[in-house]
């Protein structure tokens, strides 16, 4: 359909190296996107490239290190000076410190809050003048259920996912009226390295799944129809809205 049709656009993707970000930079792609695949480490991204290339795609990796300003800035200008303009940013790069509250890191707090919320606004406001300048735009953040909720023992993490979902808001209060449309996706409960200790947690792990009314954990590829919408004309009066991918986690 060529509402969900990405063929002729660019997209970059953080924390594309595995897990979340990996299966949406392949979603991306599977619609027609050129996508530009970022993660911390140099040939992180490697697998992701392979994956899009094998299945007729085009793909490129870059290394950031979204805890680093001058680092994400760097990635921006780059990007702008090889492409001139992207038509799609996914900020899902991410990390989590588990801890309880009253004996918090206070540099792993601020580590957590630059990666999740620095980064995705820095990335943000570089690509925006350029998407301004063209007539149009799609920024995809990555919020979370603790963008509704507080969680236990990562008070960093969802103070983050909360700011996230407020930054949607407000900066698509902004850019909407130059047709860039900024918008999130919250997920539920996926299978990934974040979530790897409450899965192994076979208490949490059972509540959590008693609590999903689909009855059981998504898999990442899960979200890719979620993103391929957002990143799409589908999604072109869409603004500042947070779309929850969690097998109905909210509604109970």
């Amino acid at each position: 359909m060529d509402l969900f049709n990405l063929k002729g656009k660019k997209a970059l993707v953080t924390g594309a190296s595995r897990g979340l970000g990996q299966k949406i930079a392949e979603g991306l792609a599977s619609a027609g996107a050129e996508v530009i695949c970022s993660s911390s480490r140099e040939g992180g991204c490697q697998q992701t490239v392979a994956n899009i290339k094998a299945i007729g795609g085009q793909a490129s990796e870059r290394c950031v290190d979204l805890s680093d300003d001058k680092s994400v800035v760097s990635l921006a200008e780059q990007i702008l000076a090889d492409h001139g303009c992207i038509d799609i940013l996914v900020n899902v790069g991410g990390t989590i410190h588990r801890q309880p509250a009253v004996d918090y890191s206070y540099p792993e707090w601020q580590n957590v809050m630059k990666v999740n919320l620095d980064a995705s606004f820095l990335l943000a406001q570089a690509f925006a003048p350029a998407m301004m300048a063209k007539g149009q735009g799609k920024i995809i953040n990555i919020a979370s259920m603790l963008s509704y909720s507080g969680g236990m023992t990562v008070p960093a993490y969802t103070a983050s996912k909360h700011a996230i979902a407020g930054l949607t808001k407000a900066l698509a209060n902004e850019w909407a009226i130059n047709n860039i449309q900024v918008n999130a996706i919250a997920p539920g409960y996926f299978r990934t390295d974040n979530t790897q200790a409450l899965q192994d947690d076979e208490t949490r792990n059972a509540d959590i799944q008693k609590r999903i009314p689909a009855g059981e954990w998504g898999e990442p590829e899960q979200l890719q129809g979620a993103a391929i919408f957002l990143a799409s004309s589908a999604s072109d009066y869409v603004n500042g809205h947070i779309l929850a991918v969690d097998g109905g986690w909210l509604a109970r």
